[in-house]
């Protein structure tokens, strides 16, 4: 592939599909804020999550809200191989 050309791996997603993460309500104690952080974590890539917190804030979310075990998002992925991305992207939303 040539330099100049940026590798695309599946499909574009939508606003309307990134933004259906902003549905997920959870079942425990988890603040509903941290638990859409952490659905989104899992369902999309680095780009689309990035994407995903623009919108996220912009409804008025918290990105330090947290779950049953007083974690924050930050804090519960903290440690897992590609969370340095995501938390620039967290400490980025929080301005």
């Amino acid at each position: 592939m040539r330099k100049d050309k940026k590798q695309v791996i599946g499909d574009e997603i939508s606003d309307d599909y990134i933004k259906s993460f902003l549905q997920f309500e959870p079942a425990d104690a988890a603040s509903p804020s941290q638990h859409k952080l952490i659905k989104a974590y899992r369902g999309l890539r680095i780009d689309d999550f990035e994407r995903f917190v623009g919108f996220f804030v912009e409804a008025g979310y918290d990105v330090d809200g947290k779950d049953a075990n007083g974690q924050t998002f930050a804090e519960v992925i903290q440690d897992q191989r590609n969370a340095p991305e995501y938390l620039a992207i967290i400490a980025n939303a929080r301005g």
